[in-house]
């Protein structure tokens, strides 16, 4: 198959619970897929799904300029989390500075990364329960809580004020493969297969900040479905 230069894409965050899925999806739709670990055995891992794997760490931000500039994507696509295997409040106690990081210094290194190599898309991934108190249903216009969430509106802001075509997808709380739940909690539900594909259809669709959750009153999702033809219900067909 020859690949177009339009459709190179560089994955960080792909070997996470929605990146395997959306390396998937975008190989069978045709595109390159570049993607990145900290680990050599997860590389491996990552050929067998047929992505070109390199192993970097989103903090060395040299070798991560190099990493992405030899890629040569036309999109980049933030996919990253630092969040425990398993969900324990101890867990998420300790986890949750790592992951505040992860949204501002990786974001920012992350985006120098692909504006320095010519890269004409970036897309993020956000969360969908980050709103301000207020009467729901909350749209993409609703304020965020700027005390608990600053990194969340950090990496929001790098994305979609830097010159580069921003989408940021504000995802529910996720359930299904190799999530910490394989039932879908009580509220703004996602299924992981449904998120992977909202974010295949931002490659090539859509501007700014889209809700990604199921059909439900606390936030609404009527702008993705409008804009990325996106359908909460998809489901990766069984092989």
């Amino acid at each position: 198959m020859v690949i177009s230069s339009e459709r190179r894409v560089f994955v960080a965050g792909s070997t996470g619970a929605i990146g395997q899925v959306l390396c998937r999806l975008l190989i069978e739709d045709g595109w390159l897929v570049v993607g990145t670990t900290r680990s050599k055995e997860k590389a491996e891992h990552l050929r067998t799904l047929g992505v070109d794997p390199v192993v970097v760490d989103v903090y060395d931000r040299e070798a991560l300029m190099s990493a992405v500039d030899a890629a040569k994507p036309n999109v980049v696509v933030h996919q990253l989390t630092d969040l425990p295997k398993d969900f324990t409040p101890e867990a998420m106690t300790v986890a949750r500075p790592r992951n505040a990081r992860i949204r501002e210094v990786g974001t920012d290194n992350l985006v120098a990364a692909a504006v320095a190599a010519g890269a004409k898309r970036f897309v993020a991934q956000s969360i969908a329960f980050a709103y301000a108190s207020g009467q729901p249903p909350f749209s993409e216009e609703s304020p965020l809580d700027a005390s608990t969430y600053s990194s969340v509106i950090h990496l929001e802001k790098r994305v979609l004020e830097s010159d580069l075509e921003g989408v940021v997808l504000r995802y529910g709380k996720l359930y299904g493969p190799n999530t910490w739940t394989l039932d879908p909690p009580e509220e703004i539900p996602l299924h992981v297969e449904a998120a992977a594909d909202a974010a295949r259809r931002a490659m090539t669709l859509g501007l700014g900040v889209y809700n990604l959750v199921e059909d439900e009153t606390t936030v609404t999702n009527s702008k993705a479905k409008r804009e990325l033809e996106w359908k909460p219900e998809f489901r990766m067909p069984v092989s």
